[in-house]
C-alpha cells in the first residue's frame, strides 16, 4: 500500500514537472516552429480589384473563382464561378486578373514563370461575363510565354508581349497580328531589361490609347550591355553558365526609346525625344487622353528630370516641365511609406489638364500641381514635413501618406487640391504605427492596412472621408493569441545623438525578462542605404523574438541617407558617400548606445542583408573596437561591380569620381578585420553577384584574415529557394551568433 502510494506521488510529481516544462517550452520559440510549421502563419487579404469605380471589388476565392463584394454592404455574390474556369476538365488557378474597361470581360493570368524578381510570363484566358464563354489567348504559342495582356478600350483586341515582340489578337476571330518584328533578347519591345525592372520598377512596357487607335511602347536596346555569367553546378554533371544582361556601374546604359504603333496601318513611329538614347533613361510614359502622351526622361546621372507631352495627330513634342538637383532627382519612388517600388506614373487631375509631382527642391518632399498647358506649379502640401507617398485624388482633395511628427510612423492625410486648404489627418489616433491604404477610384472607400510593434497586421474596409470602419477583413486573432502565449520582449523607440551632433531614430528590442542590473549582448541590425529603413513602428519578426528570448538586445538605427521623413538634406547627404557617412553614423551611434550600463561592450555583433550586408562589412572593418562579430548576407563588397542605374544615381560616375567608389567600398578596408566574420551569399544572385563575395574573400586571404563563408547554391538575392533553405540559413546565423557573441 505504501509502495503504491509512493508510486502515485512519484507519477503525479513527474506529471506536474513535465507539464511545467511543456508550458515553459510553449512560451519559447524555435527556428523549426517559425520556418517549418504553419503554427504562426498570419492571415492576409487576398488581392482585390476595384470595379464599378469602387462601388464593389473582386477577390479570388479558393484559387479558381472570383467573388464580388459590395463596398458599402459587403454583400457577396459570385462574379465568375470556378466551374466556368476549366481547361479540359482541369481548374484554371487565378494568379491575377483584370477587367476590360467596360467591365464585360475578365482577363485571367495563370501558369506563370519568373522573369527576374516577378512571375510576369504565363498564360492568359478571357472569360466573357455576358456569353459565359472562356477562351485562351495566344494558344498557338508555347505555354507560359505571354506577358502583360490587356484589352483595347473598344474590346475588339487584346495586345500582349511574346518573345520580346508585341502582338495583337482579334478577340472575336482569334486572328493574331505581330506588331513588332525586331524583338530579340537584345532588342526588347513592350517590356524591360533587368536594370529597368530592378531600379525603376518597370515591367509592363506598353499601353493602349484611350480610343484604341494606337499602342505606345518602350523599346530597350540592350545590345551593348555586357553579359554576366552565373554558374549552376548542381543540376548536371557538367556545370551550366547562366547568362545575364547586366550593366555594371560606369558601363554604357541600355538605350531606350518610345514607339507609337498605329493600329489601322500597323506602322510604327518613334517619338523624337532629344538626347542620345544611350545616355538617357525613360522611366515613365502614360496617356493623358486619346491624342496626348506624357513622357518622363532622365539624364544618365539622374539629376535632371524632363517631362514632355507628345500629340500623335500633330507629332508635336513639347517640354512642359524640368527639374534638377545637385544630387539626384527621385521619381515616385522609393515609396517612403513601405520601403520599395512605386508606380512612376504621374496622377492626373483637373480633368487631365494637370498632373501631380512630388519634388524636393524646397528641402522637403512636397506635392505640386503642374498645369500641362502652361507648366505653372502650385504647391499643394506647404509646411516643413515630407510626403511619403501618394494615396489618391478626388475632385477636391489629394490623399497622401505622411508623418510630420514621428518619422518612424505613417498616416493618411488629405489637403485641398487647390493648394489653399488646411492639412487634415484622416487616420484616427487609435491606429498609432504604420498605416497604408488602397483607395478606390471614387475616393469613397479604401482598404486600410495597419500594424505597429505591438500589433500584427490588421486590415479593414473603411469609408472616406471620415475613416468609418465598414468591416474588419483581417484581424489575425489566432496569430495574436499565439504571440500572447509566448514570452515576448519590450520594444522601445528612442533617439541617439552622436559626437558629431547627428540625431537618429533607434528601435530597441529588449531581452525577455530584462534585468537592469545585468549585462547583455547586443546585436545591431543594419541597412543604411537610400532604399530602405529599419527603425520603423512595424510588427517585429519572429526571428527577433527568438533572439530576445535567448537574451540579446537588438537595435535598429536609421542613419543619414536612409529614406526616412526628415527632409531632403537628411536623405541626400549620402550622395557620393555611400559606405562613408552611413557607416560613420552607425559606428558613432553604437558608441553612444553602448554607454548604457546594461549593454556589454565586449559582446557586440552586427548583421544585415544586401545594403545591410555591405554596412556590416564596413562596420567590422572600420570600427573593429566596437563590433566583435559580423554576419554579412548578400553584400555589395565592391561598388564598382553593382548595376549602373542604382550606383550612379547615388554615387555619380566612376569616370569622374573614382575615389568615392573606392572610399565607400568595404573591400578597401578588409585588411582591418579583427573580429569574427561570417559571409553568406547565394551563387545564383542576379542582383548582387556572388562575384563580390569571392573578390572580398581574395582580399581577406591576401591579408591572412580568417573568416567563415557559406555559399547557397543557385539561390537568388533572397536566399529562399529550395527545400529547407530558410531554416538552414537562420540556424547558421543563430549558431554563429551564439558561438561568437554568447548570450550567457
Amino acid at each position: 500500500m505504501k509502495l503504491l502510494l509512493k508510486k502515485s506521488i512519484f507519477f503525479l510529481l513527474a506529471f506536474f514537472i513535465i507539464s511545467e516544462i511543456s508550458a515553459q517550452n510553449s512560451e519559447l520559440l524555435t527556428l523549426d516552429r517559425i520556418y517549418n510549421s504553419r503554427e504562426f502563419a498570419q492571415e492576409r487579404l487576398q488581392p482585390i480589384q476595384w470595379i464599378e469605380n469602387g462601388a464593389a471589388y473582386v477577390t479570388v476565392e479558393n484559387g479558381n473563382e472570383l467573388a464580388r463584394w459590395d463596398s458599402q454592404t459587403l454583400d457577396k455574390s459570385v462574379f465568375v464561378p470556378g466551374s466556368a474556369l476549366q481547361n479540359i476538365g482541369n481548374p484554371i488557378y487565378i494568379e491575377s486578373f483584370s477587367l476590360s474597361d467596360d467591365g464585360t470581360k475578365v482577363l485571367i493570368f495563370t501558369n506563370s514563370s519568373r522573369v527576374w524578381r516577378s512571375n510576369t510570363k504565363g498564360d492568359y484566358w478571357v472569360y466573357d461575363l455576358a456569353s459565359k464563354q472562356l477562351k485562351q489567348l495566344g494558344s498557338q504559342f508555347e505555354p507560359s510565354s505571354l506577358m502583360f495582356a490587356k484589352f483595347s478600350a473598344d474590346n475588339k483586341y487584346v495586345a500582349y508581349v511574346h518573345q520580346f515582340n508585341l502582338y495583337q489578337e482579334n478577340f472575336k476571330t482569334g486572328e493574331i497580328t505581330q506588331l513588332t518584328n525586331d524583338g530579340t533578347d537584345k532588342i526588347i519591345n513592350g517590356t524591360f531589361d533587368w536594370a529597368y525592372e530592378e531600379e525603376f520598377g518597370k515591367r509592363d512596357g506598353f499601353a493602349w490609347s484611350p480610343d484604341a487607335a494606337n499602342i505606345a511602347f518602350w523599346q530597350i536596346d540592350a545590345s551593348k550591355i555586357g553579359t554576366f555569367y552565373m554558374i549552376n553546378n548542381t543540376d548536371s554533371v557538367y556545370s551550366k553558365p547562366i547568362p545575364l544582361q547586366y550593366p555594371k556601374v560606369g558601363q554604357e546604359p541600355a538605350g531606350a526609346k518610345i514607339g507609337l504603333i498605329d493600329i489601322a496601318s500597323k506602322t510604327t513611329k518613334w517619338i523624337p525625344i532629344p538626347g542620345e538614347e544611350k545616355e538617357n533613361y525613360l522611366p515613365g510614359m502614360q496617356w493623358i487622353n486619346a491624342d496626348q502622351l506624357l513622357i518622363q526622361q532622365m539624364n544618365r546621372k539622374q539629376n535632371q528630370l524632363t517631362i514632355w507631352t507628345f500629340n500623335p495627330s500633330s507629332e508635336e513634342l513639347k517640354k512642359i516641365y524640368e527639374e534638377t538637383e545637385e544630387t539626384w532627382v527621385d521619381l515616385a519612388y522609393p515609396d517612403l511609406s513601405r520601403n520599395g517600388w512605386s508606380d512612376n506614373s504621374l496622377p492626373l487631375v483637373d480633368d487631365g489638364k494637370a498632373f501631380l509631382r512630388m519634388t524636393e527642391n524646397d528641402g522637403w518632399r512636397h506635392i505640386y500641381k503642374v498645369e500641362i498647358a502652361t507648366g505653372k506649379k502650385t504647391l499643394i502640401t506647404p509646411g516643413e514635413f515630407d510626403v511619403a507617398s501618394f494615396g489618391a485624388v478626388t475632385d477636391k482633395e489629394v490623399y497622401f501618406i505622411a508623418s510630420p511628427d514621428n518619422a518612424t510612423q505613417r498616416y493618411l492625410y488629405a489637403i485641398d487640391l487647390a493648394g489653399k486648404g488646411d492639412l487634415r489627418r484622416v487616420t484616427p489616433e487609435a491606429f498609432e504605427g504604420v498605416n497604408t491604404y488602397d483607395i478606390a477610384p471614387n475616393g469613397l472607400v479604401a482598404i486600410h492596412n495597419y500594424q505597429s510593434t505591438n500589433n500584427p497586421l490588421t486590415v479593414r474596409l473603411i469609408s472616406l472621408p471620415k475613416h468609418t470602419i465598414i468591416k474588419n477583413l483581417v484581424e489575425n486573432t489566432a496569430y495574436s493569441q499565439k504571440l500572447a502565449s509566448l514570452k515576448t520582449p519590450d520594444i522601445k523607440f528612442t533617439t541617439v545623438t552622436t559626437s558629431e551632433g547627428v540625431t537618429m531614430d533607434a528601435r530597441i528590442i529588449y531581452p525577455v525578462d530584462f534585468d537592469e542590473s545585468k549585462k547583455y549582448p547586443v546585436l545591431f541590425h543594419v541597412y543604411g542605404e537610400p532604399w530602405s529603413t529599419v527603425a520603423t513602428d512595424t510588427q517585429v519578426g519572429l526571428y527577433n523574438i527568438i533572439l530576445a528570448q535567448k537574451g540579446y538586445f537588438m537595435i535598429d538605427i536609421d542613419n543619414r541617407g536612409t529614406p526616412t521623413l526628415k527632409g531632403s538634406d537628411w536623405r541626400k547627404s549620402i550622395y557620393r558617400k555611400i559606405g562613408v557617412i552611413n557607416a560613420q553614423d552607425q559606428g558613432l551611434a553604437a558608441k553612444e548606445l553602448l554607454k548604457l550600463p546594461y549593454l556589454d561592450e565586449s559582446r557586440v555583433a552586427v548583421w544585415g542583408w544586401s545594403g545591410g550586408g555591405s554596412m556590416t562589412l564596413n562596420l567590422m572593418f572600420k570600427f573593429p573596437e566596437i563590433y566583435q562579430t559580423g554576419m554579412s548576407v548578400a553584400a555589395v563588397s565592391n561598388q564598382l561591380i553593382y548595376d549602373n542605374i542604382y550606383q550612379e544615381r547615388y554615387m555619380g560616375l566612376p569616370q569622374e569620381n573614382m575615389e568615392d567608389f573606392v572610399k565607400g567600398s568595404p573591400i578597401t578596408y578588409a585588411k582591418n578585420l579583427e573580429g569574427n566574420l561570417l559571409i553568406v551569399h547565394g551563387t545564383g544572385d542576379d542582383n548582387v553577384h556572388y562575384q563580390g563575395a569571392e573578390m572580398l574573400m581574395n582580399e581577406l586571404i591576401k591579408h591572412n584574415k580568417q573568416f567563415q563563408m557559406m555559399p547557397y547554391p543557385n539561390r537568388s538575392h533572397g536566399i529562399y529557394e529550395g527545400a529547407g533553405t530558410s531554416l538552414h540559413l537562420y540556424t547558421l546565423l543563430t549558431d554563429y551568433l551564439m558561438e561568437h557573441t554568447p548570450a550567457n
